[in-house]
């Protein structure tokens, strides 16, 4: 199964799955008053648009190059990534306003069994969705079920300590219900924050990482007739990066053993290293006396 269509399933078991829970999290957060609970139902919600934009990246970018986009579309999964950040940060900012307006009206948590029974299918069912988004992303490298897969393992945490919460409520402890809300709001910030900086990075066209690179340069330096190399330059494209650079051969050898060389090393390459796109070399002759 190629990775489009593993994310499209990844895209759609989310939506269903927080439909779910942001319908029973929304009416027993609501029914007791719970700070915690409502910001999860949020949360929820956040996710649902989170499994959305997954699917519509995931279908642009799954486009074939055309003669308008001569590199494909796989910068959508970045573009829609980043959209995915900014919402979950809007969010984040509504449930921390929420929460401080809930404890200056002094809209107590009101226990009830259910509300454990609510965190608990939560925790499973995200759980369950973390684990298999996370075997998808293994196989994949799709940054939009990275995403999801983030959200799902951060809600299994978050839910966890709004179960605390709850749990402390039943003591006398209300304070504990506020302060869990708006850590829910400031652990949302911080994981929009870390998958925008992702997203923006590829966007701004930011070069490979350095072990890619090394790898990249390994496989060169196993040709001894390549005497020098520069102009190295990688641009993202999608999950993948294209690569182009110089190389310097004997200029007393054929330009159709030059060419060779070169054809035989992008192959290579690109065969060695799946994180590869496309590579691009152009060869220069050097006087190997004069140097």
């Amino acid at each position: 199964m190629d990775r489009y269509r593993l994310a499209k399933i990844t895209s759609v078991l989310g939506i269903i799955g927080n439909i779910f829970l942001l319908i029973i999290k929304a009416i027993a957060g609501f029914v007791s008053h719970s700070q915690s609970l409502i910001a999860d139902s949020f949360n929820s919600a956040g996710d649902i648009f989170s499994s959305f934009m997954t699917y519509i990246g995931n279908r642009i970018s799954s486009k074939e190059a055309d003669d308008d986009h001569h590199l494909g579309h796989g910068k959508a999964e970045y573009i829609y990534s980043l959209l995915i950040s900014i919402s979950m940060f809007l969010l984040s900012l509504e449930v921390i306003k929420g929460a401080i307006e809930k404890i200056i009206n002094h809209e107590y948590i009101e226990y009830s069994f259910w509300l454990i029974i609510v965190c608990l299918v939560t925790i499973i069912v995200k759980l369950s969705l973390y684990l298999y988004t996370r075997n998808v992303y293994k196989h994949t490298k799709n940054i939009l079920v990275l995403a999801n897969s983030k959200d799902h393992r951060n809600d299994c945490f978050i839910t966890s300590f709004a179960l605390i919460s709850i749990i402390c409520g039943k003591y006398g402890f209300y304070l504990a219900d506020f302060f869990v809300g708006i850590c829910i709001s400031l652990w949302i910030i911080i994981t929009s924050w870390s998958l925008f900086k992702e997203s923006y990075d590829v966007l701004m066209d930011k070069s490979m990482d350095v072990d890619t690179k090394n790898k990249v340069f390994d496989i060169i330096n196993k040709y001894p007739e390549i005497l020098k190399i520069n102009h190295f330059n990688s641009t993202p494209v999608g999950y993948r990066y294209q690569i182009s650079f110089t190389i310097f051969v004997d200029g007393n050898i054929s330009t159709y053993e030059s060419h060779d060389i070169a054809n035989r090393l992008e192959r290579e390459i690109e065969k060695e290293l799946p994180e590869i796109y496309l590579t691009v070399i152009h060869v220069n002759p050097m006087d190997i006396k004069s140097s």
